[in-house]
């Protein structure tokens, strides 16, 4: 053999070992997997992508967010599936559209129990689970607490609920359980959910942020949020690539902002409100970057998943983003939808789709957007580019289906006589047809500005203002369910309790399947005296392992005011049975057992709320009243304090109580409670009922 052809033989078998451990090797931008890692998954209610720095704000205060993005996977095409919080974080923790879970809207849907989470996926992999949550929406009671070890929600119910307000817990609080509850596991895998709350409306961020902010709350309010985060994040990020902390960050949804008239959320699906934040951050696994392909909220099971290497369960909808983007990768549609017009207000339903940059919005009024070239949405191409919205519009028909079976609570055939008896016949809404362009939420959404302005009047102290902006808008549209419960719950707080038991009754009429309705409706007819009326209401919807919290809860208290003492604690056992973190149950067992002069059972459950929740204000003030009958005013004292404490307003029911006491000649407990009162109330308000305690206290004194 010649030397050139040895060459040649040499050169070729060179190469072909070198072509066989080309194609055997991994590739270079195939992503690691590392199933020892920690996960931790951040949802901001409310966040536009827009409102952060590392997505181009430069009047932006995000500097732990913008730290995670820089070392991280910023998506910059990342959408929301859903425009409201409880859909959207059940898009977020199991990977499947609304259609596949059922949960449509904030009201009236439960996420099902056999629908598998990434709680339930990595709890069964041996890992520690807690969520750790700030607002009501995301209650246990609406399902998705399965799969967690800890579901922290505890400041739910533990003051009362502000009426046309959500109850929430500042991010700071939460931040603080959630950080806690890590150290506590520290040498164990564990997956933890945090929800920060601070971004939505209304807007009020604290000192000395809102100082900073103060002609834009809403970044202010993206600024605490930021903010709060730095004991969770700033160890994580101080780690670097030794970090074993697998970290996802996103918005539930964007906020609008006045564009395209929407105030706030829920209503349309423009970029404002379904375009997101999502950072994945991994340093050992991912290689820092901005990614411009599309991205989904049902994509971070599947990524997460990917990372910690476990096989995915069938029916995601989801694929994994932790490989880069590569030229052959197929284009992915994102379905959306945005029901709670329809469902809360008789609107046309809004469904859409989006593909390669062009989005498809199917209304009465349909719209085409190419997002590349126009961002904001100002120019609906529906009319010149025929083509594209016809075959986007046929893609979305594989995505649409009705809710899934149960999906709402629906009254049996006895429920309904006993509601048609009392009143709560059904408007007939569906019966009417929405896809006319008259219910285009387009043409409406001027109501939703109103509707948006009376809470607004009623939160800033303009209480007349808000109730009549709230009556001019159901008489201009009476099948607006949502302005009917606005307007009932202005009513009973102005004191008009019959106004407020007509307008539940009209809002009820429009939803009979919706239990959050039903139980207000119940609750004012209680309060109204009514009580025979409202278990004869809410008794068919109880029945069943899947009973609403608030049917059973107003339910339990309506059947005691009714004197049914023995149904009421039933109803509220059997409430405790299915949601047996609650620990307000068991003040509101208390109480009926204390209505029913059982009062060793009383302390019990008020003592064993406490144990369990140790910020209930109601059970503190309600053990401190039967420690002061029981002449006990040092330890009535104590708890009196940690309830004003937790909650100031408890004040008030304090001088009822010693009024109360006082009236009935029981002189010690009404001067332990007057006393407190008199010298730790604020003057501002209760200027007048200090006096008047201190007026009896004088006279007490004296014998009088």
């Amino acid at each position: 053999m010649s030397a050139v052809r040895r060459i040649l033989v040499i050169v070729v078998a060179v190469a072909v070992v070198a072509g066989i451990w080309y194609w055997r090797r991994p590739a270079a931008s195939s992503p690691r997997r590392d199933p020892s890692l920690n996960v931790l998954v951040i949802t901001i209610d409310t966040l536009r992508a827009d409102a952060l720095g590392s997505y181009g704000n430069p009047r932006a205060s995000t500097p732990w967010i913008d730290r995670l993005a820089a070392g991280g996977v910023r998506f910059d095409r990342a959408h929301a599936q859903t425009v409201v919080t409880l859909p959207s974080h059940a898009n977020i923790l199991s990977g499947v559209y609304p259609q596949d879970h059922g949960v449509r809207d904030n009201a009236g849907f439960r996420f099902p129990a056999v629908r598998p989470t990434l709680a339930t996926l990595l709890k069964g992999r041996g890992y520690a689970t807690g969520a750790f949550i700030s607002a009501f929406p995301l209650d246990a009671r609406f399902g998705l607490a399965r799969g967690f070890d800890v579901y922290d929600d505890r400041f739910v119910d533990a003051v009362p609920r502000q009426p046309l307000l959500e109850q929430e817990r500042r991010g700071v609080e939460t931040v603080a359980l959630a950080r806690r509850w890590l150290d506590a596991h520290a040498g164990v895998r564990t997956f933890c959910w945090v929800h920060l709350y601070e971004p939505h409306a209304p807007y009020l961020p604290p000192e000395p942020i809102a100082s900073r902010f103060r002609t834009d709350p809403y970044a202010g309010e993206v600024a605490a949020a930021d903010a709060a985060l730095e004991p969770l994040l700033r160890p994580i990020l101080d780690a670097g690539a030794a970090a074993r902390t697998l970290v996802v960050l996103t918005g539930d949804h964007g906020e609008a902002l006045g564009e395209h008239g929407e105030a706030t959320h829920g209503v349309f699906a423009y970029e404002s409100t379904l375009r997101v934040p999502l950072i994945v951050y991994a340093p050992g696994l991912l290689a820092p970057r901005v990614e411009s392909r599309e991205a989904r909220h049902v994509d971070i099971v599947p990524t997460v998943l990917d990372a910690l290497d476990i096989a995915p369960p069938d029916g995601l909808r989801g694929r994994t983003l932790l490989a880069p983007a590569r030229g052959r990768d197929e284009p992915v549609s994102t379905y959306f939808e945005s029901l709670s017009p329809a469902l809360n207000r008789g609107w046309a339903p809004l469904h859409g789709i989006i593909r390669d940059g062009v989005k498809y919005i199917d209304l009465p009024l349909p719209e085409l957007y190419d997002l590349a070239s126009d961002p904001a949405e100002a120019h609906n191409l529906i009319d010149t580019r025929a083509a594209d919205a016809r075959a986007l519009r046929e893609q979305l028909s594989t995505f649409r289906s009705p809710p899934p079976d149960g999906s709402r609570i629906v009254e049996s055939a006895d429920a309904r006589a006993r509601l048609d008896s009392l009143g709560y016949v059904s408007a007939g809404v569906g019966g009417r047809s929405q896809d006319t362009p008259d219910e285009d939420p387009k043409r409406l959404i001027g109501l939703d500005a109103r509707l948006q302005n009376a809470v607004r009047l009623y939160t800033s102290g303009d209480r007349r203002g808000a109730l009549a902006e709230a009556e001019s808008l159901v008489r201009q549209r009476p099948d607006m369910r949502v302005a009917w419960m606005t307007l009932a719950q202005i009513q009973r707080d102005e004191g008009a309790l019959d106004g407020a038991i007509e307008s539940a009754r009209r809002a009820y009429a429009l939803a009979p399947r919706d239990p959050q309705t039903a139980a207000l409706a119940a609750t004012y007819l209680t309060e109204q005296g009514s009580a025979a009326d409202a278990v004869a209401l809410l008794t068919p919807l109880a029945a069943g392992d899947t009973a609403d919290l608030q049917v059973l809860v107003a339910l339990g208290l309506a059947q005691a005011r009714a004197g049914r003492h023995a149904d009421a604690i039933a109803t509220l056992e059997h409430a405790r049975t299915a949601y047996p973190e609650n620990a307000m149950l068991l003040v509101d067992i208390g109480t009926v057992r204390l209505m029913d002069n059982q009062r060793d059972e009383a302390r019990r459950a008020f003592e064993a709320a406490i144990a369990r929740n140790p910020g209930l204000a109601r059970a503190h003030s309600s053990l401190a009243a039967m420690l002061a009958e029981d002449g006990r005013p040092d330890d009535a004292i104590a708890h009196w304090r940690e309830a004003t404490r937790v909650d100031p307003s408890e004040y008030g029911r304090m001088f009822l109580l010693g009024v109360s006491f006082a009236r009935a000649g029981r002189r010690e407990p009404a001067r332990a409670c007057l006393t407190f009162f008199a010298e730790h109330a604020p003057a501002e308000p209760y200027a007048q009922q200090i006096a008047t305690a201190r007026q009896w206290l004088g006279g007490s004194q004296t014998g009088r």
